[in-house]
């Protein structure tokens, strides 16, 4: 049965909720991932193990998870195909595990799990939850809640000592400021929650490059080139992470890629596209024809120049070879809008969720 309940006091809920260190000894290793094994390198194959009707893998029911933005709930608002559900990513040295729910929140017994990013990690989350719900059934005991910035929310999975999976929205991880002139993008200074995020027992971050206007200690620049300031805002995460803010021997820190999008049909050979609205398969092989977006260099770079054990959970190649995987006109976004930025769920932020698993319960 699921409950609602709201909190204004984030803080003193979240150190109420984060008691635990984490532990490796929680469950017997349950998959390891050989040295020679990288999970990011791979393909899409077509998935012929346990299905549902119409021959679709089941991971789970988008009408039966209570958590599914309706943006990303594509079968709902009409799309006809659900080919882009027999597929499974298949790494090129080794496999990928399936998601067993249970294990995952038996691993994280009494823990918290954040994700921190732009809307995209609210697919991220929104997988985790739904795959979770499937696994504990619809009478498990589970609370909702809203908490933080716009739309940030948590999902508690009671009866595994409240295991929460949280969500911070952010687009920037830079703070931002109301100042006479409007709202100011600071990012030389980490997000204000910040304070918040450090206690968390496993964190997954993203960033966004939306970025209009930047102060550091020189005057406001309006419209700032975009690549300058993503490097600006993500290295100023890097140093809050070496900072000594967090306790590595309790947080698991991930930085989650670079997400793609799918908006120029010519990047995969088909210039006489509009979008993404029309794509039902997959791309074949590994590798994506116009190559990796040129920020994820950027995301590379302040990567290796952190010196604190981050994750990097480079989900990028795989999610650009989707390009099936978008709702496109399949969401209420009305006023004939294309998504071809988020994700359907079910689908391919499942494979997401599937590496994080991998990781966390080796």
């Amino acid at each position: 049965m699921r409950n609602s309940r709201s909190h204004g006091g984030l803080v003193s809920y979240l150190s109420i909720l984060i008691v635990a260190t984490f532990s490796t000894q929680l469950l017997p290793q349950v998959f390891a991932i050989p040295s020679s094994c990288n999970l990011f390198q791979g393909s899409w194959v077509s998935d012929n193990s346990s299905t549902s009707n119409n021959n679709i893998p089941l991971v789970y029911d988008s009408s039966q998870c209570p958590f599914i933005n309706p943006l990303f709930d594509c079968a709902k608002h009409g799309r006809p195909d659900r080919g882009y559900l027999r597929y499974r990513w298949q790494p090129s040295a080794c496999n990928l595990p399936k998601f067993d729910g249970k294990v995952f929140l038996e691993k994280l017994r009494g823990k918290t799990l954040v994700i921190v990013g732009d809307s995209i990690s609210f697919n991220q989350q929104e997988s985790l939850t739904c795959l979770l719900h499937a696994a504990v059934g619809p009478d498990s005991k589970i609370t909702t809640g809203a908490m933080g910035p716009y739309n940030s929310n948590y999902v508690t999975f009671q009866e595994y000592g409240e295991v929460t999976i949280a969500e911070f929205y952010t687009r920037f991880l830079a703070q931002i400021t109301t100042e006479k002139i409007g709202r100011v993008l600071k990012l030389h200074l980490i997000n204000d929650y910040g304070n918040v995020w450090k206690d968390a027992d496993v964190l997954i971050f993203n960033i966004g490059w939306d970025f209009i206007q930047d102060g550091e200690n020189n005057p406001i620049v309006r419209d700032m080139d975009r690549t300058l300031a993503f490097r600006k805002a993500l290295t100023t995460w890097a140093k809050w992470v070496d900072s000594g803010v967090l306790n590595f021997a309790k947080t698991k820190v991930f930085y989650q890629g670079f997400y793609p999008d799918h908006y120029r049909p010519s990047e995969w050979g088909q210039p006489e596209l509009k979008d993404c609205a029309l794509e039902t398969e997959p791309m074949s092989g590994s590798t994506y024809p116009a190559g990796p977006p040129p920020r994820l260099s950027i995301v590379e770079q302040v990567l290796s120049s952190i010196k604190s054990p981050v994750q990097f959970l480079n989900v990028t190649t795989l999610s650009q070879l989707r390009k099936d995987g978008h709702p496109g006109r399949y969401s209420d976004a009305g006023n004939g809008f294309v998504d071809c930025t988020h994700w359907c769920l079910a689908g391919i932020p499942d494979t997401w969720s599937s590496i994080i698993y991998a990781y966390l319960t080796r």
